[in-house]
């Protein structure tokens, strides 16, 4: 069962490891990706390439892991929120936003992973 809508177009992504997808819906997009079969750095590194998709737009990013990412999260600034929903099969899905407005700019380009 795939957690990616099945109206979603496939996207090539720069330094992604995995198949990213995105959907547009009323002027917004929404970018999928799918790391729950991964392992480290994968999911950081895809969502980071992910978050450079969102920066600074209204658009949506959601990630499918088999875990949520905490150490991810303890890099972000506030200009990234993101929410965390449970998802069948024991996996979660991560929903990030960008907040345009915030002062504390998230250095996507020095993440480690």
């Amino acid at each position: 069962m795939s957690l990616i809508p099945n109206d979603a177009s496939k996207i090539e992504v720069t330094g992604a490891t995995v198949d990213f997808y995105k959907v547009e819906k009323d002027g917004e997009s929404t970018y999928y990706f799918d790391t729950s079969k991964c392992g480290p750095p994968d999911p950081m590194v895809n969502a980071v390439c992910g978050l450079k998709l969102i920066k600074g737009t209204d658009d949506k990013l959601v990630m499918i892991n088999h875990k949520a990412p905490g150490g991810l999260f303890s890099k972000l600034g506030d200009d990234v929120s993101y929410e965390i929903q449970e998802a069948p099969e024991g996996l979660v899905k991560i929903v990030f936003t960008s907040n345009g407005s915030s002062q504390a700019a998230t250095d996507l380009e020095n993440i480690s992973h």
